[in-house]
């Protein structure tokens, strides 16, 4: 039993079977607000659909907004924080990182070389050997003009990478088809019967390949050729040739493995985890930052008081002064020492004043997505609602421990181990780089030729009589008398009627029919052929793939040397950490002793000024001292609060310490809610020292 199909529904069946084959499932991943929207639908278009890639975010989220009251903005530690992992643009920029390494990733999945890299095809018409008058020359190894009409070179160029080209790893399905018409000029008359041979010819090539992890690609082919020529001597004609072929192409020695073909699949997946440890790392990064911002704050506003303290002090002296003149109790030169100290506090603290509206500036920044652009957020006045608090006791645990803590939690060390480990896994294709390359080529094929049974004309054709005889036979038709002619071999007896002079010749079995029949010969493989091959390159010195290897080696002993070098100077950030903790805890609480003691001196003078005692060079000079111990005082809180906060970060516990989870760091959107508590500050310097 023989499948029966037109030349066009055949070619269209497998065309449409190998689309299917090729198409590889895909599972898609939705979790980041920011991560693009992979494609829908079909299997057969989804591969072909770009993805939609969210806009930006640009509108800050609204608990900035919540948190504004009367035009100020009020702020405590942990909404400060907050607002940092919500709008801070440097937060925004780190969560594309890992949507970039995804996208990354899934491009080393499909293999193939270096972006850039064109590839050729030809459309060219072809026939399949024996078809027609060009094919039959070609299949008798006659070369003529006409066999090459049509043709087209195609050439694919080339960009080479370090290591072995990794075989594309999607299935690729390639299908062509051309159409022609046209007029040879036939010098071998014999073969054609003609000196014009006129043809018509439809080709249908499809194609689907594999490339293979172990270094190597699989192609299946169909290719179908229709010839339709006015060649007397054809038999048959029109004809159908489908062609199928299996090829397969490996690597034996470079280029050759799974480990060499994927390694960079494995060190985009663990580019991926690094991902998470850098963008905690940038987490870690902007919260210090907002802490030491904050803090910074809460001391301007505290220095702001402490200025406005001494100036209202100094004016008062200024105008007890001015009231002694007037009576003649003072010389008007002790006015004039005292008018300087009033204009020397008013210059401290409008210099407090522009260093408070900076720190808040730089505040707004790092909590909001546009700046100041929002004249809401520009005009509003930040309240910090929490202090310093510093301990009597640093309480930190032994050095040994914190070393332990540090090199958990510090996610550099961490990255630069990844980095060592993709260095290793990549330098394995520079190592296989070093083999020769060694290629094995394995094929087979088959093909088929069918068409319609015709009579064709033999134009020396022979008449013959009538007569009937051993070995002989008549042709109807023929003028009686004649003589007897033995048929060749193949031919038949004409049909009545046919005229002199014309030949029969037998149908050609299989051969007669349509594309069923040509199909059949080729899945029957009743013209096989099969092919093997193989390629050899060897340099003789090999120098650059030598060389390659060796960058690449000593590129990653730096590499660990680096790593060494950063846990060594871990060892000694920590024991900084701890000093200056220790150091800055102490210097505070002295500060407070002298700066109490600098306000009795100053109560001491002034009673002694006004019992005649003193003088007012002295009761300045005193202010002065006051004043100096309190922004001593104020400088040395914030150099506690910021040796924390560089104690933390070198531990890399600045997240835990904080009651951060890297959860909401990711998603942007912090679950905790904002509360204010119920009698806010109306003043800022709400927060003073404690």
């Amino acid at each position: 039993m023989k499948l029966v199909l037109s030349a066009p529904a055949a070619q269209k069946c497998i065309s449409i079977a190998l689309c299917i084959t090729c198409v590889a499932p895909l599972s898609w991943a939705q979790e980041e607000p920011l991560a693009p929207i992979k494609p829908s639908g079909s299997v057969i278009v989804r591969p072909y659909k770009a993805a939609i890639i969210p806009p930006l975010p640009v509108s800050n989220s609204g608990r900035l907004r919540d948190l504004v009251r009367a035009g100020k903005l009020y702020l405590t530690v942990q909404d400060a924080i907050a607002l940092a992992l919500e709008n801070n643009i440097d937060i925004e920029a780190a969560r594309y990182n890992p949507l970039l390494d995804q996208w990354n990733l899934e491009r080393y999945q499909g293999g193939g070389a270096l972006p850039g890299v064109p590839s050729g095809q030809s459309l060219a018409s072809n026939v399949n050997s024996g078809q027609g008058v060009a094919g039959s020359q070609a299949a008798a190894g006659v070369s003529t003009s006409a066999n090459t009409q049509g043709s087209t070179n195609s050439v694919g160029a080339t960009i080479s990478q370090i290591g072995p080209v990794t075989p594309t790893l999607d299935p690729a399905f390639q299908y062509s088809a051309a159409f022609q018409h046209r007029s040879v000029l036939e010098p071998d008359e014999i073969l054609s019967g003609l000196y014009n041979v006129i043809d018509q010819s439809r080709n249908y090539s499809a194609t689907l390949t594999e490339g293979l992890l172990t270094g190597g690609t699989v192609s299946a082919t169909y290719r179908e050729s229709y010839l339709n020529e006015n060649a007397p001597s054809d038999t048959p004609n029109p004809t159908y040739g489908p062609y199928i072929s299996l090829s397969i192409q490996h690597n034996l020695l470079q280029g050759f493995g799974t480990a060499v073909n994927s390694r960079f699949i494995t060190a985009a997946k663990a580019t991926l985890k690094a991902d998470d440890l850098t963008f905690k790392g940038e987490v870690i990064g902007v919260v210090a930052n907002v802490l030491t911002l904050y803090y910074g704050l809460v001391a301007d506003y505290q220095d702001v008081t402490a200025k406005q303290s001494a100036l209202t002090v100094a004016q008062q002296f200024f105008e007890n002064n001015k009231k002694e003149v007037q009576i003649g109790a003072m010389a008007p030169l002790d006015v004039t020492t005292a008018e300087a100290q009033v204009a020397s506090s008013q210059q401290d603290l409008v210099v407090s004043q522009t260093n408070l509206e900076q720190q808040q500036v730089q505040l707004k920044n790092a909590l909001s997505r546009n700046g100041l652009a929002d004249p809401l957020i520009a005009e509003a006045d930040i309240i910090p609602l929490d202090r310093i608090e510093v301990p009597e006791q640093d309480n930190l645990p032994p050095l040994k421990t914190l070393l332990a803590a540090a090199l958990q939690n510090r996610t550099d060390l961490a990255v630069q181990k990844i980095n060592i480990s993709n260095a290793e896994i990549s330098n394995l294709g520079t190592q296989n780089g070093l083999l020769p390359q060694l290629a094995l080529l394995l094929g087979a094929s088959a093909q088929g030729l069918a068409g319609p049974y015709q009579i064709g004309k033999i134009a020396n054709a022979i008449p013959v009589t009538s007569t009937t005889g051993t070995g002989t036979t008549t042709t109807p038709g023929s003028t009686a008398g004649t003589t007897s002619v033995q048929l060749p071999a193949g031919a038949i007896p004409c049909p009545v009627g046919t005229a002199p002079g014309t030949l029969c010749i037998a149908p050609l079995g299989n051969f007669v029919g349509g594309i069923a029949n040509g199909l059949s010969q080729a899945f029957e493989r009743d013209f096989p052929a099969e092919r093997a091959g193989g390629f050899i390159y060897a340099p003789f010195r090999n120098r650059q793939a030598q060389a390659d290897y060796g960058i690449d080696q000593l590129t990653l002993r730096q590499t660990q040397l680096q790593l060494q070098q950063s846990l060594n100077q871990l060892m000694v950030d920590v024991s900084n950490g701890i000093v200056g903790v220790q150091q800055a805890r102490v210097r505070y609480l002295a500060s407070i002793k002298s700066r109490g003691l600098e306000q009795q001196l100053l109560d001491a003078e002034q009673k002694k000024f006004s019992l005649g005692a003193s003088t007012t060079f002295l009761v300045v000079q005193q202010q002065r001292d006051l004043a100096t111990a309190q922004s001593a005082e104020i400088a040395a809180l914030v150099a506690y609060s910021n040796a924390r906060v560089a104690l933390d970060q070198t531990l890399g516990t600045t997240l835990e310490q904080n009651h951060i989870t890297l959860a909401d760091a990711v998603r942007g959107r912090v679950a905790r809610p904002s509360s204010l508590p119920a009698t806010l500050p109306t003043e800022p310097g709400a927060a003073t020292v404690h």
